[in-house]
């Protein structure tokens, strides 16, 4: 009979060199309903206010998969009770046509959150209307100065998915200061963000990347693996420590043997899930709560420019007496 040990509350079956745990599924939509509900909370003290949020998606080119992004985001909204609008530009528009538009968008006072959807063309520079949309509109948190305020612990408008990731290590209840982190893909917008909170809340980090020697020597020492590359399978089972948490923010449609589609992580769920004590599943982990945190966002933009505008107002009125 298999010798049985407890490790993190989680039962550990060993049998001979391998070792399988009862893992548990992190809930990703469960999370995301708690976070969307204190978002309707107050989305309507702020409409009773005069400050109803409202999300302006932009889209250019028509793109179906980003269609699905986005009538999800608008879904979202529509359950927290803020207005969503999308906007649709021919793949040819100009940058300096799409620029306009974002400013236009950044001196009205009706709009309080911009969403800028992506693949564009790539005529465009995608960094450049990254920096168009003003800092307090900046709902996705991917403006130089959202991410840049990230090193220094601000991250109320900080990178939706980077967030979510950091949110669903804090729902299995680990202690982040200690913990030893792997990070496995350095991007802008996820994995460098997923970084720099993780050594703010204390936890030691590794970052592997397409140039690191040996991802599975790093990973299997961690206790947490966040692994973000857009690579399926790119994780198995005996490249992780047993009993560690692993965020797969990796999102990738393959075709199966029978032709049909399927969208699997970064990590091969079935092995991972044999080893981790904790694990998101791909569809229902990160996707669900980047959203919500989106929505999260939206709320905090709303509240930080109606503080701007009522500073400016009394600015004006101090002006006056």
């Amino acid at each position: 009979m298999p010798e049985m040990a407890i490790e993190q509350d989680i039962n550990l079956v060993t049998l001979g060199d391998l070792q399988i745990m009862d893992h548990k599924d992190i809930n990703g939509r469960e999370i995301a309903s708690t976070i969307l509900e204190e978002v309707r909370e107050n989305t309507v003290g702020l409409s009773e206010m005069g400050w109803a949020p409202r999300l302006i998606s932009i889209m250019i080119g028509d793109i179906q998969e980003v269609h699905l992004y986005v009538r999800n985001q608008r879904r979202q909204a529509e359950r927290c009770d803020i207005l969503f609008e999308e906007r649709l530009f021919d793949a040819n528009v100009s940058q300096p046509e799409i620029l306009a538009a974002i400013q236009s968008m950044n001196v009205d006072p009706r709009v309080t959150g911009i969403i800028l959807q992506r693949p564009i063309p790539e005529h465009l520079s995608i960094k450049a209307l990254q920096e168009a949309v003003h800092p307090l509109k900046d709902v996705e948190g991917m403006h130089p100065t959202s991410i840049g305020r990230i090193v220094y612990n601000e991250t109320e408008l900080g990178p939706c998915t980077a967030i979510a990731a950091i949110e669903l290590l804090k729902s299995t209840g680990q202690k982040i200061e200690g913990l030893e982190v792997t990070v496995i893909g350095h991007s802008e917008i996820v994995g460098k963000p997923i970084a720099f909170l993780l050594m703010a809340e204390g936890a030691t980090v590794t970052v592997c990347h397409h140039m690191t020697r040996s991802i599975s020597v790093h990973a299997r020492s961690a206790d947490a693996v966040f692994v973000a590359v857009g690579k399926p399978g790119l994780i198995i089972g005996d490249m992780i420590k047993p009993g560690s948490v692993l965020i797969d923010i990796g999102i990738n449609q393959i075709e199966n043997a029978d032709g049909t589609t399927s969208v699997v992580g970064d990590a091969d769920y079935d092995s991972c899930s044999k080893i981790a004590g904790w694990i998101t599943p791909v569809p229902g982990g990160v996707g669900p709560v980047t959203v919500s945190i989106l929505m999260r966002n939206a709320i905090t933009a709303t509240q930080r420019q109606k503080a701007h505008y009522e500073a400016l107002l009394g600015q004006s009125m101090g002006t006056i007496t």
